[in-house]
């Protein structure tokens, strides 16, 4: 057993925020979590002072292409789209991802110890997402905490500008919507034939790329929907509900344009990445001002970097940013931890410092939204992460 001192632990769980905390660590989990009073520690445990200082969750991040599509590598790095399809429901992240990526690196560096990684938004359906710890073994299998987490959708420009460079469908939004729409009414279709194929016992080719959509359209699978203008929302929106799909708005550049809509939908917001130049239509509104006022009209929101369109250790730049621009502390927090960890599915093991859960944390001795601010150290499965041995420009300093 060991026992972790610090004079604040912010749980993001039931208890909130704890003063002249005791973490209790067993066997990479968090065994117990409250204040000196109240826990009692064995004088032949280990222990770790913190005092001075706060103990979070690990960051998270609710979408990224790490290791997929990798910092400075070029060509060969980029493995985030298989552009020969509209609709390649099949393919995976977890099978493009590099785990030796510095992006890895650069993220456990600033404290995300873990991401949701996978396929781009060039396809109307890219394929399927894995969430990963951002530290680990040299095989990414060993990272995993959830396989697969989500199935990349995407509307407006990207698949419009893909496939019109071809003169093929979809060259529209109107031809966007229509494809998907095609491929979850084949994936029904699919779905009866093969049930009465087997009430006949008579056989039944499968399909591999529809196989893969069936856990979307049995809302077992979320739908990720890549959807950054107001409209190209509301269109995803249409389609998901005509469907019963469980989905996240991603990106979601314009939603606070429709918050109270998006909130009287039940819909999960990614937002982000805010950190970027106007480099197309459909971002030309993006501003900061976005995380707060959906998170205020009451929708779930997460933050993110979609790394490495902006470079993973500013995620909780990010969240500062928000914040300067009216987010609540607490909301920008939960964007980033909890509410990350809830969309993506994977509350049960990170997110929050709760019983049983994994011991990610980080350790920092200022605000997590003040600029000036870095962990001074990061624990992942309830071990310390050595950071002096990463490449200096990973360094925590460094940004």
């Amino acid at each position: 057993m060991r026992a972790i001192f610090a004079d604040q632990v912010m749980t993001m769980g039931p208890q909130g925020t704890i003063e002249d905390a005791v973490l209790l660590l067993e066997e990479g989990k968090i065994k117990e979590v409250g204040s000196r009073e109240e826990i009692e520690v064995s004088s032949d445990w280990e222990t770790l002072d913190f005092s001075g200082a706060r103990i979070l969750p690990g960051l998270i991040d609710a979408h990224t292409h790490l290791g997929v599509h990798e910092d400075g590598e070029g060509w060969e790095g980029q493995d985030t789209n298989e552009l020969t399809d509209p609709t390649t429901p099949q393919v995976r992240g977890l099978d493009g991802a590099n785990p030796f990526d510095l992006g890895f690196q650069d993220a456990v560096a600033a404290g995300v110890t873990t991401v949701n990684l996978g396929p781009g938004s060039g396809n109307v359906i890219g394929g399927q997402f894995v969430a990963v710890k951002t530290v680990g073994g040299p095989v990414l299998d060993d990272r995993v905490i959830r396989q697969p987490t989500g199935m990349k959708m995407a509307t407006g420009e990207n698949p419009k500008r893909v496939y019109g460079e071809r003169d093929s469908m979809p060259s529209t939004r109107l031809g966007t919507a229509a494809t998907l729409r095609k491929a979850l009414f084949e994936v029904q279709d699919y779905v009866e034939r093969r049930a009465a194929a087997e009430e006949k016992d008579e056989a039944f080719k499968k399909d591999f790329s529809k196989e893969a959509l069936i856990p979307v359209l049995r809302g077992e699978l979320k739908a990720k929907i890549h959807a950054h203008r107001a409209d190209d929302i509301a269109t995803a929106i249409r389609i998901a509900e005509e469907f019963g799909l469980d989905y996240s708005i991603d990106h979601c550049t314009e939603g606070h344009k429709i918050a109270d809509f998006l909130a009287e939908e039940g819909a999960d917001a990614v937002v982000g990445p805010g950190l970027v130049a106007r480099v197309k239509r459909e971002v030309i509104e993006r501003t900061f001002e976005t995380p707060g006022a959906l998170s205020e009209a009451g929708v779930r929101v997460a933050i993110t970097t979609d790394s490495p369109v902006v470079p993973i250790q500013y995620l909780p730049l990010m969240a500062a940013f928000a914040v300067r621009e009216g987010m609540k502390e607490e909301d920008a927090l939960r964007a980033i931890t909890i509410n990350s960890a809830e969309i993506v599915g994977i509350e049960d093991r990170v997110g929050s410092l709760e019983e049983g859960k994994d011991a990610d944390f980080l350790v920092m001795e200022g605000s997590p939204f003040e600029v000036k601010s870095y962990p001074t150290h990061v624990f992942v499965d309830g071990e310390e992460v050595d950071r002096e041995g990463l490449p200096q420009l990973s360094r925590p300093r460094v940004f």
